[in-house]
C-alpha cells in the first residue's frame, strides 16, 4: 500500500506543489493510500453560497443540479464550485481504515461520521445523485470519499437526528467563533441573522453577551423574521436587504442610537454584503466574515474607502470544540431544536 503525506499533497494531480483545497484537481481514486479512510457517502451537504450560486445557474431544476454537480466532481475530483470556491461536508460509513490509521484514531470499519472538513478539499466519486433536497441543501449520492490523516469528523449522536447533525455540523465554525468573539454586554449584529448559520450564531451571542449586551437580527423576509421572534433568539429584529450598504448601517445606527455594533457576524449567502457588515461596527469593532460569498478584496479596499477602522476576521469552518458547541445548542434549546428538525431533518 502508497504512503500517503497527511495532508493529501499525494492526490493534488494539478498544479503541483499546492494543497488539495486550492488545487484545480485531485486524484479521486478510491484505492486508499496508508493513511487515509475510505467513506461510504450518504449524503453531502452543500456549502449554502454554493448550493445557491448552482441552483441559480440551473434555473431551479433538479435534473441541472445533478449533471452540474457531477460535472464539478468529474473535472475536479472534488465538489468544488468553480465559482464559489466553496464545497461543503457530508455524512458516510467508514468502510475502510489505511494501517498507519490505525492506532491514530478512534474510528472503526462501520462507523458513521460526519466530515469537518470541506468537499473542496475532499476525493469524491459521485456514482449516482438519489435526491435532491434543494430546500435544505442536501444531495443524497450512491459514492465514494476519502479523509486525510489530517481531516477531522464527528461521529454521528444517537441523541440526534443524522441530518440534524449534518445540518449544524455543516455551519458548525460560525457559532463556536461566535462564543469566542462575544462577550458579557457586547452588541452584535447578525447579518443573515434568520438561516440556518444566522440562528445559531443569534442564540449563542445572546448567551455569551447576558442581559446587558444587545443582540440585533438582519434578515429580509418577513417570514423568516418572525421565525426567529418567536424563538427569542435576539433582541431587535431589523428587515433589510443586506447588500444596501446604506439601509442596513441607518437601520444599525437607529437600534443602537448611533453607537452601531462592537461584533457584526455576517453569514449571509449572496455576495456584496461587505460594506453593510463593515458600516454597521463602531470604530475598533470586529467583523466577522463566515459567508463564503464574501470577497476580500471588496472588505478590504471597501473598508479603507470609507475610512473604517475594524478588525476583519476570516471565517475559520474549524475552532476547537466547534462541532460539541454546535450541536450543545440543538439540546439546550428545544425551540431552536424544533425549528432545525422542522427545517432541516
Amino acid at each position: 500500500m502508497k504512503k500517503g503525506n497527511p495532508y493529501g499533497i499525494h492526490r493534488v494531480l494539478e498544479p503541483k506543489g499546492v494543497l488539495p483545497q486550492p488545487a484545480l484537481k485531485i486524484d479521486n481514486n478510491m484505492e486508499i493510500y496508508d493513511n487515509e479512510i475510505l467513506i461510504d457517502v450518504q449524503t453531502l451537504n452543500i456549502d449554502s453560497a454554493s448550493f445557491t450560486q448552482i441552483e441559480k445557474q440551473a434555473n431551479g431544476d433538479v435534473e441541472e443540479i445533478k449533471k452540474i454537480m457531477k460535472g464539478i466532481v468529474a473535472e475536479r475530483g472534488k465538489h468544488q464550485n468553480p465559482v464559489t470556491g466553496s464545497g461543503g461536508m457530508l455524512i458516510g460509513t467508514v468502510e475502510e481504515i489505511g494501517p498507519a490509521l490505525k492506532d491514530k484514531t478512534d474510528l472503526k470499519v462501520g462507523d458513521k461520521i460526519a466530515t469537518l472538513v470541506s468537499l473542496s478539499l475532499t476525493p469524491l466519486r459521485i456514482d449516482e445523485i438519489l435526491d435532491v433536497r434543494k430546500e435544505i441543501d442536501q444531495v443524497d449520492i450512491k459514492g465514494k470519499a476519502i479523509l486525510f490523516e489530517s481531516g477531522i469528523y464527528a461521529k454521528i449522536s444517537k441523541d440526534l437526528p443524522e441530518n440534524l447533525v449534518l445540518s449544524v455540523l455543516d455551519v458548525a465554525g460560525a457559532p463556536a467563533q461566535t462564543a469566542k468573539l462575544v462577550k458579557p454586554g457586547d452588541t452584535v449584529v447578525v447579518l443573515g441573522g434568520t438561516g440556518k448559520s444566522g440562528m445559531l450564531c443569534l442564540y449563542e451571542a445572546k448567551k455569551r453577551a447576558g442581559i446587558t449586551g444587545k443582540v440585533i437580527c438582519i434578515g429580509s423576509r418577513d417570514e423568516t423574521i418572525e421565525r426567529a421572534k418567536k424563538a427569542n433568539l435576539a433582541d431587535v429584529y431589523i428587515k433589510a436587504n443586506a447588500t444596501d450598504a446604506i439601509e442596513v448601517m441607518e437601520k444599525v445606527s437607529k437600534a443602537t442610537n448611533g453607537k452601531m455594533a462592537d461584533i457584526v457576524i455576517n453569514v449571509v449567502n449572496i455576495p456584496n454584503t461587505e460594506m453593510s457588515s463593515i458600516l454597521s461596527a463602531k470604530d475598533d469593532g470586529v467583523v466577522y466574515f463566515f459567508s463564503m460569498a464574501t470577497s476580500f478584496t471588496k472588505a478590504a479596499l471597501g473598508a479603507e474607502g470609507v475610512g473604517k477602522d475594524v478588525t476583519m476576521i476570516i471565517g475559520n469552518g474549524y475552532t476547537k470544540g466547534h462541532a460539541e458547541i454546535s450541536l450543545q445548542i440543538m439540546r439546550e434549546s428545544p425551540v431552536l431544536r424544533r425549528i432545525f428538525e422542522e427545517l432541516y431533518a
